[in-house]
């Protein structure tokens, strides 16, 4: 088994307030699904990820702060993100349309428009990578002492 630190990194949004939340919510068990648009993989020229794949989880700090494991990743359209789904994102949405909502906000926002070069058509039918992980272990490293 490699060492944590050669496992490929994982932000979650933009470093602030939202990826603090988004990783305490990992570290609590509270969230074990994500959501990233397929433009932004097929813009970074980046693969998918696959089932089985590892990732370190980085903090806003860019410390890891979590090693992940994905169970499943699946294209799917929007429109196909149930509520069970959107729960397990673990960011309190009570269905799939407050995920809807709070998912075509980050898509169009600021950050991503200006990575993508434009502000992208958010719809019914536009294309996500939703993925259910694991946390495989806890980036032992950068623990605070003794618990």
């Amino acid at each position: 088994m490699g060492h944590d630190d050669d496992l490929p990194t994982l932000e979650l949004a933009f470093p602030g307030p939202e990826r603090d939340r988004g990783v305490a919510a990992i570290l609590s068990g509270e969230k074990t699904a994500l959501t990233g648009l397929l433009e932004i993989y097929e813009h970074a020229r980046e693969a998918l990820p696959t089932a089985g794949q590892r990732f370190s989880v980085l903090d806003s700090a860019g410390r890891a702060a979590v090693t992940i494991e994905l169970l499943e990743v699946r294209v799917v359209a929007m429109k196909e993100i149930d509520d069970d789904f959107a729960r397990a994102e673990g960011r309190g949405y009570a269905d799939a349309a407050q995920w809807r909502t709070a998912h075509e906000e980050f898509f169009r926002s600021e950050g991503v428009s200006d990575f993508l070069g434009h502000t992208p058509d958010i719809g019914d039918d536009t294309l996500v990578v939703a993925q259910r992980f694991r946390v495989s272990d806890a980036a032992t490293a950068n623990a605070a002492g003794p618990q």
